[in-house]
């Protein structure tokens, strides 16, 4: 059977939870020995856990997943039944035993302690079926939640959208949520572009075997244009920006054209780094916090320290996002006559404005010293944005972009920070200029470049570079 990218990831994630999960056994399994003698009325042992069982574990860590993975442990993972689990896990937990056996019995480690031995093995095979089990809970939870699901369109003419779907295997479907079936013959372009604007799309899948190529090359234009991702089940097609892979969905290769970063432990890495960070962050500088709600409280009083604004997320998906507020209470209601009056200092659908009268002294030094920002890491926290990637904007800013290729900065998570704030924010006035920052910063992204903007943004606070 066919493995796709996102699957075998998923399979490696499990197997180095597993991995740990086995030294943890053991390394519990020795720090309770002493008791578990006492209560067998037995003297107790003054072995360390180096002349004993180290040998162990540097067999049982790394050939238990590999076992595991022989016996199908990590197949199926959303139907398999817990009879099925326990079968797979003691196979393989008896082929590790196996081994440890023979190479005590040809080393002559004969003083390894079975009482230690038999307490670790019984606590890998509950923590990892207990792992399992929880695997099981929450990937079937996710696919009974629309909003958990991966919103899909699936792309084509006539029945082949539905042949596809039949060809597939249900439990990976069952983890779409279809959007729509796009017949790529009676509809135009621009409504697949419509359709991935509105409806948050994350993938298109395509059945061409019947379509024009032609047809297909337009239809994966606009997804390419919005960073969302075509999987084709067809010839090979030329694109300027995404990333021609081959990939599976089951047992069908398909074609997959990306044009954002791909799946890998580095990208897992960021996400890591957002939600542990954004919690330091939260911890590090909650007296600023403090220092901000007593400010606004005292300066601007009457109205709410928080101000919070719907923004596109990732795909143009609206989530709210929350600042200190460093604006007179109707900010927004004033927007269009401080147009008016001051005009915009950016070109294009963004508004900028040094010196924005509606800005009040102390929310001017919060701006200055960038405090204001500090409630995104809420957003950070609970995955709504990351640490580094390109700003947020207005859902409004969002539907007055006037070319269809400015929505690809859509196609990854916004950030705090990025590298117009980091480096060129005052530099520039164009918003064309700072698409094409974020563009750049998509297709060259690593987690070092990530790191390297973030260092570079200490220094930009630190110096009054901050926003205005």
């Amino acid at each position: 059977m066919a493995i796709n990218r996102n699957e075998s990831f998923r399979i490696q994630a499990f197997q180095l939870m597993d991995a740990a999960l086995v030294w943890l056994a053991f390394w519990c399994a020795w720090q309770t020995r002493d008791w578990v003698l006492v209560w067998l009325h037995m003297p107790p042992e003054n072995a360390t856990i180096q002349d004993t069982i180290n040998w162990v574990l540097y067999i049982a860590a790394p050939f238990t997943p590999l076992f595991l993975e022989h016996f199908g442990f990590y197949e199926h993972l959303r139907t398999k039944t817990p009879g099925n689990a326990v079968t797979q896990l003691i196979k393989a937990l008896a082929m590790v035993a196996l081994m440890i056996g023979m190479y005590a019995i040809f080393a002559k480690l004969m003083d390894t302690r079975r009482l230690v031995l038999g307490i670790g093995f019984l606590m890998v095979f509950f923590l990892i079926l207990l792992r399992d089990r929880l695997t099981f809970t929450w990937m079937k939870r996710r696919t009974l939640v629309d909003a958990a699901k991966e919103r899909v369109v699936i792309a084509g003419s006539g029945g082949e959208m539905d042949i596809l779907l039949k060809e597939l295997d249900p439990e990976i479907t069952e983890g779409w949520l279809i959007v729509e079936h796009f017949d790529l013959e009676l509809r135009t372009v621009e409504d697949l572009f419509d359709l991935l604007k509105k409806q948050s799309v994350s993938r298109v899948i395509f059945a061409a075997k019947e379509t024009g190529f032609d047809k297909v090359a337009r239809a994966v234009e606009a997804c390419e244009l919005q960073g969302v991702e075509a999987w084709i089940s067809a010839s090979f097609i030329r694109t300027q920006i995404a990333r021609p892979v081959f990939d599976a969905v089951g047992d069908k290769p398909m074609l997959v054209l990306r044009s954002t970063p791909e799946l890998s432990w580095e990208l897992l890495c960021k996400g890591v780094l957002d939600r542990v960070g954004a919690a330091l962050a939260i911890l590090l500088f909650s007296p600023f916090w403090i220092f901000a709600i007593i400010g606004i409280r005292l300066t601007s009083p009457g109205a709410p320290v928080l101000f919070s604004q719907m923004r596109a997320g990732r795909y143009g998906r609206p989530f709210r996002m929350w600042k200190f507020r460093t604006m007179v209470p109707n900010a927004e209601e004033l927007l269009e006559k401080i147009k008016r009056e001051h005009g915009n200092q950016m070109e294009g659908p963004v508004f900028k404005l040094d010196n924005d009268p509606r800005v009040f002294p102390f929310g001017a030094m919060l701006r200055k010293l960038s405090i204001d920002e500090l409630p995104q890491l809420v957003n950070v926290l609970i995955g709504d944005m990351s640490l580094v990637g390109p700003r947020p904007l207005p859902l409004y800013e969002v539907e007055a972009f006037a070319e269809f290729s400015h929505r690809r900065r859509l196609s990854v998570k916004p950030g705090i920070t990025c590298e117009w704030q980091a480096g060129g924010r005052n530099k520039i006035s164009s918003f064309e200029a700072w698409v094409e920052m974020d563009l750049r910063y998509i297709d060259n992204w690593s987690l070092w470049l990530d790191l390297n903007i973030l260092m570079r943004t200490i220094p930009a606070v630190l110096f009054g570079k901050g926003a205005k």
